[in-house]
């Protein structure tokens, strides 16, 4: 995918570009962690793995979760190269958004200058449009996209298998993997030690309408994600990190948003976000400045989130700004969150 043209065009709309298209639990630890109803999968193949930088190597990971090939990219720290079977690094999980573009980190962000980041392992996994870091409830049937089981069950143990990951684990995310970071980290005590959201689909449950509005418009069955917001109720609930804050009790937390309107790294020109007919509340219309409805609802649930972990105990800071749906922010904000991360994969 080429990078995104700048100006406007580029702001990924709707939960990214998806509408332009115990700190010591080892990978067994993980198994245990994960619900009863899922059997321990099938040993992961990696059917191709190319070195495309110095320290970049892109894998293609062979899927059943997933029901087919999944591409993983790892940045790898100083030395790996010449790693014996017993070295582990601290590692770093970033999960992307709807679009699940697992590129954004280094094409966007240019992470790999990052001299921070020289001496740990950062995994980006991908997921299926709109995956939503979920194990698909799929209307009773599961089955793929179990982006859940892909990354937490195939992809983390393969890493400490095979390429030199640690226990010593954190995790960040844009939109839709700022969920899945939080999520993640509550439903699975102990992974990983610190999380890192940046405008974050954190409460989904609060905006059913949204997963409705966004999904109907990409023609995806939004029922089969997580089921009718009422009447599957408890699967909502299971995912959403609302439900899950006394989880988080403890763990240092790093939330981060926008509020939809134009910010100082929007450019002057920025107009408004695609339409997504269905997204507005009728009896709750965005204010007129909102360029961004997006951002504006993810706020909405950043904010609500907020008071329920410190009241859970989690080691919260917040930063909410003036900004739209667009990776100029998160850039700043992976950067602005890298202290806390990395502390937590040291200490």
């Amino acid at each position: 995918m080429a990078p995104p043209p700048p100006g406007p065009a580029r702001r990924r709309i709707l939960l990214p570009a998806a509408l332009a298209l115990a700190a010591s639990t080892g990978a067994a630890g993980i198994a245990r962690a994960l619900p009863g109803r899922y059997a321990p999968p099938p040993r992961v193949r990696v059917t191709d793995e190319t070195y495309t930088g110095r320290r970049i190597v892109d894998l293609t990971v062979a899927s059943p979760a997933l029901g087919g090939p999944a591409p993983v990219r790892l940045l790898t720290p100083e030395g790996w190269h010449a790693r014996r079977p017993a070295h582990r690094w601290p590692t770093l999980y970033l999960l992307p958004g709807g679009d699940g573009d697992h590129l954004s980190w280094t094409r966007d962000y240019g992470i790999q200058a990052w001299p921070a980041l020289r001496h740990t392992l950062v995994v980006m996994v991908s997921m299926p449009l709109f995956g939503f870091c979920s194990d698909w409830w799929n209307h009773g049937a599961g089955g793929p996209p179990a982006v859940e089981t892909f990354h937490l069950r195939e992809v983390l143990p393969l890493m400490e298998r095979e390429y030199g990951a640690g226990p010593r684990r954190a995790v960040a995310g844009e939109s839709q993997g700022g969920f899945g970071a939080l999520s993640y980290t509550a439903r699975h005590p102990g992974t990983f030690r610190a999380v890192a959201s940046f405008s974050g689909f954190v409460h989904p449950h609060r905006h059913p309408r949204a997963v409705r509005a966004a999904m109907a418009h990409l023609g995806l069955d939004w029922l089969a994600l997580w089921g009718h917001p009422e009447h599957q109720r408890a699967i909502w609930e299971s995912y959403d990190p609302a439900y899950l804050a006394r989880r988080l009790a403890g763990v240092p937390i790093r939330l981060s948003c926008g509020d939809g309107r134009l910010g100082p790294l929007d450019p002057p020109d920025t107009g408004p976000d695609e339409h997504i007919p269905g997204l507005e509340d009728p009896d709750r219309p965005f204010p007129p400045d909102v360029l961004s409805p997006t951002e504006a609802v993810m706020l909405d649930e950043n904010r609500a989130l907020a008071p329920l972990l410190r009241s859970a105990g989690a080691r919260l800071t917040t930063h909410f700004y003036a900004g739209t749906h667009d990776p100029a922010y998160w850039n700043r904000e992976l950067r602005a969150s890298l202290p806390l991360l990395l502390t937590a994969l040291r200490g």
